[in-house]
């Protein structure tokens, strides 16, 4: 009888073991896990704080006895495996209940570890008040130390997705609440000029945003803490929450001799096997192929540490599963606003050597004629000459998860601009329109690689030629321009464009923009054919505002 032992549960260790038990009814399966819970779920953490999921059992997925009874997968409790022989194919593990050592043997090994939170070096006294949210103990101790100190005023540290999830529900919980990131941005993957509706959302919520401030020392203060600037300035507050990432939780890995990559992940093959034939490893632990790219990456995500667990039980049956790689596609809510990204960012793609372009595009989410249709602001980038979908950023509102999620397919696919302009999607008013706003993406790729039109982007305006060897014109009405306008850019509106043609020199290029993008195409096309040399703005003076707003 094969035995199958699993360290770790929650999303991978789980997972792996119900997989394990539906291809297997007679292997002895054995989860073994350090904490009190067998699988949880994490990415709920937050939402327990602000209340929105009221009851704490909602996060318990299984517990040990309902894995018992449903899979006869034995699950082994506040149990922490500590060394692993491979040559003899045992475990030692500490039974941190009894505080006894024994030992137990497999046939295969699941190593689902996960990852452990990185927390700020700080005074020993303060460190007391400084919490983790990764785990129900942690959500626990917050919880508990909120209502035992009466805290008022919370920091957050960092700018990931926990930190803006626990943010926004200390803020449903009534608490002030000031989020604090060492870089000059939030959500790394996101490029920087896409963030400026998000800070807005957060400002406009109450909570005060302080980027590219590094905090040089913790210290504990009366009451609660004192966070010390690197300009000097102090912040001080009840408790801080630290969200700054997290490192593969991969030292049993390590002392076992097991291959690692260079972030410290467990280096597996596509089956999750590991340099060790009998141990599979999956989850935040491993070290993942960034599938647009294909190189190493480091994403830690539930979706692919789910698909990574089925892969490994599915290869332990003998079945020929792969795991294709990780796009990172994610999204978060913050207040009112979505926001969601899948394949790589543009530091990627530059860091990588690509041969790429981008568009912008503000669209609504269903036919604007319908009630209360809003916009959301897509940015996509595009392999050259191909056409192929490398990656995707969305904020808005209602909606913004679907497109999304299409373009994540697309990017699963590999599919091109021209198959985007190709999909039927489902259209009705209250949900889309004819052309769905990935439907346009599609187009405006389309024409960009085709050679219909040329455009530049936001960060080139300021490098345009003022000395009079270009052309720069604002094609919007005379009272948009009057409202604000780039300086240095004349105004002919669209609909007077071809009355006035005798106002531009066909020797001399033509740069032009918008408000969002539409009428400068329109503009540049009427242009091209008429002999003129011309560019448009990407996005439009929307987007460029937009996109300064962030780095100013």
């Amino acid at each position: 009888m094969t035995r199958i032992l699993i360290v770790g549960g929650v999303a991978g260790g789980a997972t792996a073991a119900a997989r394990l038990r539906r291809l297997d009814e007679h292997a002895e399966i054995v989860i073994f896990e350090r904490g009190s819970a067998v699988s949880f779920a994490n990415c709920g953490l937050p939402y327990h704080i602000g209340g929105v999921i009221e009851k704490r059992d909602s996060l318990l997925l299984q517990s040990k006895e309902g894995f018992w009874a449903r899979y006869r997968v034995e699950v082994r409790l506040h149990q922490e495996v500590t060394a692993i022989d491979r040559e003899n194919h045992t475990l030692q593990v500490h039974d941190l209940e009894n505080d006894t050592v024994y030992e137990d043997h497999y046939d295969f090994l699941i190593l689902a570890p996960g990852a452990r939170p990185r927390l700020p070096e700080a005074d020993p006294e303060a460190k007391e008040l400084i919490h983790s949210l990764h785990t129900l103990e942690d959500m626990d101790a917050i919880i508990a130390d909120i209502a035992r100190r009466n805290a008022q005023k919370v920091a957050v540290m960092g700018g990931g997705y926990v930190a803006l999830e626990a943010a926004e529900n200390l803020v449903k919980a009534g608490i002030r609440t000031l989020l604090v990131q060492r870089s000059e941005k939030l959500l790394p993957p996101f490029d920087a000029e896409m963030l400026a509706p998000l800070y807005n959302e957060l400002g406009s919520n109450g909570i005060p945003l302080l980027l590219d401030t590094p905090i040089t020392r913790i210290s504990r203060q009366a009451e609660g803490l004192l966070l010390t600037q690197n300009n000097g300035k102090l912040i001080d507050c009840d408790l801080l929450i630290a969200a700054i990432g997290v490192s593969p939780a991969s030292e049993l890995a390590r002392a076992a001799g097991l291959t690692l990559g260079e972030r410290g992940g467990i280096v597996v093959d596509e089956q999750m096997r590991t340099s060790d034939a009998a141990i599979f490893a999956v989850g935040d632990a491993v070290e993942v192929s960034e599938y647009v790219t294909q190189t190493p990456a480091q994403i830690a995500l539930a979706g692919p540490a789910n698909k990574q667990a089925r892969v490994a039980a599915d290869a332990i049956c003998g079945l020929p599963s792969a795991y294709g790689g990780t796009q990172g596609s994610a999204i978060i809510k913050v207040f009112k606003l979505t926001a969601a990204a899948t394949g790589i960012n543009e530091k990627t793609a530059k860091s990588r050597g690509l041969n790429y372009d981008k568009v912008y595009l503000f669209a609504s989410n269903h036919a604007g004629y319908y009630p209360l249709a809003e916009d959301m602001v897509i940015k996509v980038l595009f392999e050259k000459p191909s056409g192929r979908i490398l990656g995707a950023q969305l904020i808005g509102k209602e909606g913004t998860d679907k497109r999304a999620d299409i373009l994540a397919v697309a990017i699963r696919a590999r599919m091109t601009a021209a198959d985007l302009v190709k999909l039927e999607l489902c259209y009705a008013p209250p949900f889309s329109s004819a052309k769905d706003p990935v439907n346009m993406v599609g187009l405006m790729i389309s024409n960009l690689l085709e050679g219909r039109v040329s455009q530049f982007h936001w960060h080139e305006v300021e490098d345009l030629p003022r000395d009079g060897s270009v052309q720069l014109v604002d094609v919007r009405t005379s009272w948009e321009y009057a409202s604000g306008h780039i300086q240095d850019f004349i105004n002919i509106p669209v609909d007077e464009l071809r009355a006035r043609l005798e106002e531009l020199d066909p020797t001399k290029p033509v740069y032009i923009h918008c408000h969002s993008g539409l009428r400068s195409y329109i503009a540049a096309r009427v242009l091209a054919q008429k002999g003129f040399t011309v560019s448009h703005l990407a996005g439009g003076i929307r987007f460029y505002r937009q996109a300064r707003a962030t780095h100013n």
